[in-house]
């Protein structure tokens, strides 16, 4: 007999379709990529799978992964570039005279906040100030440039070969070392020996990373940083040494107050006479408050293209301050002075 009560029947349940990965089902009750154990649904291809639109590269764990979806994104953005710039070529091919201004890029230069220091070259009162101040008797060809160069304590090898190319740059230049003595007193020494300018290369760890130039007899003194410097062994395609022609002088985008007097700093440096015959040029190019210095030799190829020829050295500098009077690390009046905050003064 059987045992009442003891077996229970099993009641067979209705198991829904899974849905696998990739199936989605919209608002009105239409399936899309559905598939079914049975097979009763109809089987369609899924779609494309597309990332969501706040995906970020950076979010793939897999480095190689992320690399090759990256390489593959800015090759899609590089293709959409060309083909918009193709796009507006036809564009204005097709309008000829009629076609729009080409946009003007933004670079930091024209998007800069406009300096209220910026002067006139034409206003008057600049060009009464340039013709009495210290630098007037070069301009006018009354005084003649003559420049010692020196450095800090116990150069190195690096600083010793810069300071001995920058005699060779700038004429009527002499190279002398320390030998333990204060500014104070070479300052007197140079003035009786009638030079104009005293330049101290300074070192740090046998790299050159300052420069003073102090204009003799009655100033004023600027203290630049110096970075970057590049021997002319270090210049690739470089040209043979310069000769000793005076070379022409390039200031650019010296607009300001500031920027005039060290101007003519760097200007009174060289005679006021170059000489046309040697092709040389000493360019001191201000861009962001960094000074870039180059020395080249031009050649002209014909009536419309000239070659131009790096001879070294390279170096840039960065005023730290600008004195009045003779170097006094003490007791000195300083006209402007480098802050950490403000320094993206404009010059």
């Amino acid at each position: 007999m059987k045992k009442a009560g003891t077996i229970k029947a099993k009641k067979k349940k209705n198991k829904a379709p899974k849905m696998k990965r990739g199936a989605s089902q919209e608002g009105d009750g239409e399936k899309v990529g559905l598939e079914t154990e049975g097979g009763d649904a109809k089987k369609m291809k899924p779609e494309t799978a597309t990332f969501p639109p706040t995906f970020s590269v950076s979010e793939i764990k897999n480095k190689q992964r992320r690399h090759l979806m990256f390489m593959k994104f800015k090759q899609e953005r590089r293709k959409q570039k060309m083909q918009l710039r193709k796009k507006r070529q036809k564009e204005r091919e097709a309008l000829g005279d009629k076609a729009p201004p080409k946009e003007v890029p933004k670079t930091i230069e024209n998007q800069r906040v406009y300096d209220e220091t910026t002067v006139d070259p034409e206003d008057e009162e600049v060009a009464f100030d340039e013709g009495t101040d210290e630098f007037s008797a070069y301009f006018q060809g009354l005084t003649n440039p003559k420049v010692l160069i020196t450095t800090s304590d116990r150069p190195r090898g690096k600083t010793v070969k810069f300071c001995e190319q920058l005699a060779t740059v700038i004429p009527n230049a002499h190279v002398y070392y320390r030998r333990g003595l204060a500014l104070k007193r070479i300052i007197p020494q140079c003035i009786s020996r009638n030079f104009t300018y005293l330049m101290v290369v300074n070192e740090d760890r046998h790299v050159p990373n300052g420069l003073v130039l102090c204009h003799l007899p009655d100033g004023p003194t600027a203290h630049f940083k110096v970075s970057s410097v590049r021997l002319r062994k270090e210049i690739k395609r470089r040209g043979k040494d310069p000769t000793e022609h005076y070379p022409e002088v390039i200031l650019n985008n010296f607009t300001t107050r500031l920027g005039h007097t060290i101007g003519r700093l760097f200007a009174a440096l060289f005679p006021q006479d170059p000489q046309f015959v040697g092709r040389q040029v000493a360019t001191f190019h201000n861009q962001r408050d960094f000074i870039f210095f180059r020395f080249h030799r031009y050649i002209f190829k014909n009536e419309k293209k000239v070659g131009i020829q790096e001879l070294g050295p390279r170096f840039t500098l960065k005023l730290r301050s600008l004195q009045k009077g003779t170097f006094d690390s003490k007791f000195g009046e300083y006209e402007w002075v480098l802050k950490v905050s403000l320094s993206n003064l404009t010059f």
